[in-house]
């Protein structure tokens, strides 16, 4: 199963007794607020859950898959996340974890 933002928003609400569209904005603050953090470069740390970073990665020069020409890459920063302990265990043990 996939989860998405209106699944998640529609969980919150049932499960806070609350309004989907006071859900959707309590989910709203909270990823504005990581991406915000991120673009801030700074880490987005969620115990038991995982980090979020940014990871700054060189420009080089790669190769046209179709062609075989020369390309240059531009250096770029990209969304980094590393799992948390407790997390990986989770998956690796089931959802019976605590």
């Amino acid at each position: 199963m996939q989860l998405t933002g209106e699944q998640l928003h529609r969980i919150l609400a049932q499960e806070e007794d609350i309004s989907q569209k006071k859900a959707k904005e309590i989910v709203d603050i909270i990823f504005d607020s990581m991406s915000n953090s991120l673009a801030m470069d700074d880490r987005v740390d969620i115990r038991g859950f995982g980090t979020f970073k940014v990871k700054q990665y060189e420009g080089y020069v790669g190769r046209n898959p179709k062609t075989g020409t020369a390309v240059k890459v531009a250096p770029k920063r990209l969304p980094n996340f590393k799992v948390g302990k407790a997390l990986k265990e989770r998956i690796n043990n089931g959802f019976d974890t605590e």
